[in-house]
Order: C-alpha cells, then structure tokens, then sequence
C-alpha cells in the first residue's frame, strides 16, 4: 500500500523504471526526493499549503499546469538557496525530463513534453584522478602479504570494477579465463582475465577453499562472512597510505578509473572495448 507522503503518478513512474528497466534502489531513491521536491517547491510558489506530505493533489491535472518557467525557477532555487552543485542541478533535470518523457510516451497521459527544452546547465570538465602506472604496481606490492587483499586491488586495477560488483563477486562467476560480473541495472557482463589477475584468484582461491564457510562469496572477511563494502574500502585505504599516495585524492572508485587508464594508454584497448569493461551505457562517460 502506498504511503501518503508519495506520489501515485510518481510512485507508477518508478514501479515502472524498477519492473521494465531494471533500475537500482539508489536511483529510485533520487529520482522520488527530486521529483518530490519539485513538486513541493510549486506548491511553495502557489501557497498551497502541503499537509503531512501529502502529494496525492498532485494528479495529471496538476502536472498539465506546470509549466517551462516554473521547471527553471525550481533549478534556479536549487543554485541559489540549496546551494546545489552543477552535477546535482544536472541530476534533478534529467529526473523531471524523464518523468515528463514517460508521462508522454509511455503513460500517454500528456500530448506535449514541455520538458524536452530544459537545458542542462554547463558542468565543469574534471579530469579523473588515478594512479600512474608506478604508483599501481607500489600498492600491488604493498598487499601482497595478503593473498585476499591482493585479489581484491588486482581485481580493481585489473578489470576495473565497481565497489558494489566487487563486493557482490560470488565463486561460481570466476570461469577459467572469465569473470562474469552483474552490473549496474542487474546487467551482466563478461570480463577476460590477465595472467596476473587470474595468477591473483587462483592464489587467493587456495586459501579461500579452505575457509569454513557457508557464504559463496569470493571475498570474506575474518567471521567467515561476505565482506562489506567499508571493509573493502578501509583495506585499499590501508595500502593506499602504506604506498605513500595521498588517502584524500584515491579512493575505491579511483582504482576503476586507473585501470581504465592504464588499459587505455598501455594495453592498447580502444574506447569501444573499455565501453564495454566498465559497463558503460553511453561511450561519452568511457571517454571522459
């Protein structure tokens, strides 16, 4: 049963973002705050008064009276009273953007996608921090007293994986030559081994094999239990100081960003391959 303090029209948007595409739990998460505080930031600018946050008001009537200006008044607000950031100003249009292209295309409930002409604002171009290929092979070195530890920044710099799919690696998704990871969006991808990485699994696999323990997880932790992903996060921070690099500027995902890198400049991988590695939807995120 649905809470009062949702939204049907949007909560429908969502079920159908879960069920059909697969999203993550984090993305309906940010996609319900920023649809809601749109909609409470209209309701602010019309002084209608919202009880208990309740939005149920909020039906396609609603939406229909919503128009271009009020959209760029609510990211207006962001910037100068929120205090949001490019990227989170960026996040919340591309929220409403999809709201709106759902509501037209998919629901059928409105004839014109006054949302089409909300303009992203200008993001500041970042270049990725990452290791340099010394740097990489002095925190290889620092870890490689631990076999499991070892594994766990081999993987890292090796296949370029998130956090999250490094965390949830299971047994049975090592194959020989192939590790078979689930991504983003529960898609699965397959990345080939090198010699080190799979030299890296097979040393900690010995040790692993002897563990007793019901969990199939490739990594665990010292209860005999899936380690979790702070645990990984103090171990690369452990050898990261160890290394001598700076703890503030290389973190976990840092470690993605520097295979993908090393891959690029060294191991003669083109754009379109590293697309794939990373499980990447658009190519334009591989290139930056």
């Amino acid at each position: 049963m649905q809470s009062n303090k949702t939204c049907p029209l949007v909560e429908q948007y969502l079920s159908y973002l879960i069920v059909i595409k697969g999203r993550s739990e984090n993305t309906i998460l940010e996609y319900r705050t920023d649809l809601l505080m749109f909609f409470k930031f209209i309701f602010t600018i019309r002084k209608i008064e919202l009880i208990g946050n309740c939005f149920s008001m909020v039906d396609i009537y609603f939406i229909k009276s919503i128009t271009l200006s009020d959209m760029y008044a609510f990211i207006a607000h962001c910037q100068t009273t929120q205090k949001a950031s490019p990227g989170t100003r960026a996040r919340k249009i591309v929220s409403i953007r999809q709201f709106w292209k759902y509501l037209k295309t998919k629901a059928h409930l409105i004839d014109n996608n006054i949302a089409e002409e909300l303009e992203t604002p200008k993001q500041p171009k970042r270049i990725p921090k990452y290791l340099n290929l010394e740097e990489s092979v002095r925190l290889l070195i620092e870890c490689k007293k631990s076999p499991r530890d070892h594994c766990i920044i081999t993987i890292f710099l090796n296949c370029a994986l998130r956090l999250s799919e490094l965390v949830n690696l299971n047994i049975d998704q090592v194959n020989n030559d192939v590790l078979s990871v689930i991504g983003k969006g529960n898609k699965e991808r397959k990345i080939f081994l090198t010699p080190a990485a799979k030299k890296s699994i097979n040393s900690w696999l010995i040790i692993r094999n002897k563990l007793n323990t019901k969990t199939n997880a490739l990594f665990i932790s010292r209860n005999n239990k899936r380690v979790t992903t702070r645990a990984v996060q103090n171990i690369v921070k452990k050898y990261i100081i160890a290394s001598e690099i700076d703890p503030e500027t290389i973190s976990t995902h840092k470690l993605r960003h520097t295979a993908a890198t090393l891959m690029y400049k060294y191991g003669k991988v083109d754009i379109r391959s590293l697309q794939q590695i990373l499980g990447h939807e658009s190519v334009a995120t591989t290139e930056i």
